[in-house]
């Protein structure tokens, strides 16, 4: 079994080597091995102790300009030999198109994040877990929950000369599930993150975990919204990432290169709130500052004081757009504001908690429809009771400019860090 960096680094070498006397101009190839250790509870019970290894690489091969990838789990070499001839071929298969590159001369070598498990660790937790359940939401069933240990080991290179190697570990815990009385039940609901420990905090206190718990058995009951009308939402952390995914998506390849992007010629310009501030988390456990595209990802401010400070092409969107690459890790965190969550919700006459939103693509100019989940109305800055399946309307860019209020409590989930977000101008149904 391949464990070491050792072993990553053989394989990388030799594949790139093979991928060389397949006749590339140029190549990248990603040899990865994924330790798991996992506590899995299925209907409030542990269910299962299990750990797994999973070892792949990944290729990436360009001749004349045509380029093509694939994932290879079967790595012995005569796989591998047959792989990257069937490679080369679909290569030239391929489109031409000159915009198609590899890193030249990136080189890093990470080691973050527990590299070992601590089993012990991972059973406290869980137990934490199920006594608070049975202590506080008795009502709640948690379908599915983990707590586990998860290491990442890379080794990518390129014909180009980069030569990138991580090792990444991190804890991490989540839950699945509704809250149930006789035949009426909410809902589902969930929450998950990562962390280099647990042993800081009660295992509710790590991921908004037990807050989840007790709105979720709030949500058995539920009531409809009643008339149509306009007012505003508290986004919990939850239904912010939907608003930052849409953000992020609109600054980077697809959006770009296709030309749809609202804010391809807004660098300099405000794009929302003053209160609204973006930028990169890539050290968060369970993250690494490296780019899908084989580059260091240098700390990057994409928002401040709602001004936008860069877009985010890979290498391939720069070389198409001509704009400035910007490598990018994982890891985001949104500013936080200085009012208290409490607060938010004094401030709105009418309106909802919002937390969770359920929607499809909205529209090349923003405008969406959607339900909102988990979701309490608020009546005269004050909390109510949990919504009925309510429909909500607006524009993702008007609701970043429309940020009326941030709190200065955030969770921490890992990859992101979010405070809650009030937002005015929405469209009740």
């Amino acid at each position: 079994m391949m464990h070491t960096a050792t072993d990553l680094n053989e394989l990388a070498h030799q594949a790139l080597a093979l991928m060389r006397g397949a006749g590339f101009d140029d190549a990248q190839v990603t040899a990865s091995h994924t330790g798991l250790h996992e506590l899995n509870v299925n209907h409030n019970e542990p269910s299962l102790l299990r750990s797994g290894d999973t070892r792949k690489l990944v290729l990436l091969g360009i001749v004349d300009g045509r380029m093509a990838s694939t994932e290879v789990a079967d790595l012995s070499p005569e796989a591998l030999r047959e792989r990257i001839a069937g490679l080369f071929d679909d290569a030239q298969a391929a489109p031409q198109d000159d915009a198609n590159a590899v890193s030249s001369a990136q080189h890093a070598r990470i080691v973050k994040g527990p590299q070992q498990p601590d089993l012990d660790v991972l059973a406290g937790k869980m137990r934490e877990l199920l006594e608070f359940r049975a202590r506080e939401t008795p009502r709640m069933m948690v379908d599915e929950a983990d707590a586990k240990h998860t290491l990442v080991r890379s080794h990518t290179l390129t014909t180009r000369g980069s030569d990138l190697a991580a090792s990444v570990g991190s804890y991490g815990m989540g839950v699945f599930g509704t809250a149930r009385e006789g035949s009426r039940s909410s809902s589902f609901n969930y929450t998950f993150g990562s962390a280099d420990e647990l042993d800081g905090a009660h295992a509710a206190d790590w991921f908004g975990i037990g807050q989840m718990l007790r709105d979720t058995e709030q949500q058995i009951e539920t009531e409809p919204v009643g008339a149509r009308f306009v007012g505003d939402v508290v986004l919990a952390p939850n239904a912010v990432e939907s608003l930052l995914e849409w953000l992020l998506g609109q600054l980077a390849d697809t959006q770009l290169i296709a030309g749809s992007s609202l804010y391809r010629d807004s660098v300099g310009q405000p794009v929302g709130s003053p209160l609204l501030g973006l930028r990169s988390r890539f050290e968060a456990a369970g993250c690494a500052p490296l780019s899908a595209d084989a580059h260091l990802a240098a700390p990057v401010e994409l928002v401040c004081g709602g001004v936008l400070r860069s877009l985010t092409p890979s290498l391939y969107g720069s070389r198409k757009t001509g704009l400035a690459h910007v490598p990018l890790g994982q890891g985001w965190e949104l500013a936080a504001g200085e009012t208290s969550l409490a607060s938010l919700v004094a401030g709105v006459e009418r309106g909802a908690i919002v937390g969770r939103l359920s929607m499809g693509m909205p529209a090349a100019n923003g405008d969406f429809s959607g339900v909102i989940k988990n979701s309490f109305a608020i009546a005269g800055g004050a909390r109510g009771p949990a919504l009925a399946e309510t429909m909500i309307s607006g524009n993702m860019a008007r609701m970043l400019r429309d940020i009326t209020g941030a709190s200065r409590e955030r969770q921490d989930h890992g990859a992101l860090l979010l405070p809650w977000l009030r937002i005015a101008n929405l469209h009740f149904s």
